[in-house]
């Protein structure tokens, strides 16, 4: 073997190396990210994401918590404003599919979260089909637990974004979350937290027919007319004592995924979403 080519080889090692340190260095420093006063954060590797397990969730509390901003300290104090298509005294029962269908699936996530993503990336359509289908109706129940984990506001402007556009239908709000957690626009947890930023929620809401140009849905985002029903959308979602961990998908009661030491990890698959949710149909 030539000098040159040992050379050439002895380059392209160390680059690989380089590479690897640098893809560790990033796992460690979301691993500290998610490490923070009090509320330890665990990490599921789903998807090819990162599930979120937590043993406190009250970031998401309607109280100034870690990373709120005087503008969501004031939408607590706020009216509240309930979209239309949700249900229950504070509108933060959001039920999408056909009232009679006799099974329901319900989704806990975060609108941060990583492994929301990967499910969503990974099973979102699916999902979609089968609601459209009538298979089972779904109980949608997000938190912004991760605003206060990660330091910022961007679930819950992603959450109130996301009342606008169920205000306009149920179909815009699930075209919406799945485009929030698409690979070209959710955004990486170590980066820009982008989703608090309205302007970028609307480029989002751009890509869905029934939200592009919708001016009603743009002043509801830019004014924050749904910030104090995100704020309650979330502690509906903390006060479930039995998910510890997003996302977190049931059906009728079941919990669908594969046994970790966190608890159960939710279906990286359209194959094994379908096969846990067949077995959970109710015939």
């Amino acid at each position: 073997m030539s000098n040159r080519n040992n050379q050439t080889n002895k380059q392209a090692a160390r680059e690989r190396l380089r590479a690897e340190r640098e893809r560790q260095a990033k796992k460690d420093k979301i691993r500290r990210q998610l490490i923070v006063g009090g509320a330890i954060v665990g990490v599921l590797a789903i998807a090819g994401g990162i599930g979120v397990a937590v043993s406190s969730m009250d970031g998401g509390s309607s109280s100034a918590a870690a990373g709120d901003s005087t503008d969501w300290a004031k939408a607590a104090k706020a009216p509240l404003v309930k979209p239309q298509n949700a249900g229950g005294k504070d509108g933060t029962t959001v039920v999408v599919g056909k009232k009679d269908a006799k099974n329901t699936l319900d989704l806990f996530e975060d609108p941060r979260c990583p492994g929301c993503a990967g499910f969503e990336q990974a099973a979102g359509s699916t999902v979609e089909k089968d609601i459209k289908d009538g298979k089972y109706k779904a109980s949608y129940h997000l938190g912004t637990f991760l605003d206060a984990n990660l330091k910022g506001t961007g679930s819950k402007n992603a959450l109130s974004a996301l009342g606008a556009a169920l205000d306009v239908s149920p179909d815009a709000f699930l075209k919406y979350k799945y485009a929030l957690y698409s690979k070209e626009f959710h955004p990486d947890e170590t980066g820009p937290d982008k989703f608090a930023d309205d302007s970028y929620l609307i480029k989002v809401a751009d890509t869905i027919p029934a939200l592009k140009g919708n001016e009603a849905f743009r002043k509801a985002v830019k004014s924050g007319t749904y910030d104090r029903w995100a704020l309650k959308m979330s502690d509906a979602f903390s006060a479930v004592k039995d998910v510890t961990s997003t996302p977190t998908i049931k059906l009728n009661d079941t919990v669908l995924g594969t046994d970790s030491p966190q608890g159960k990890v939710a279906p990286s698959s359209v194959a094994a979403f379908n096969s846990m949710v067949d077995k959970a149909l109710k015939k």
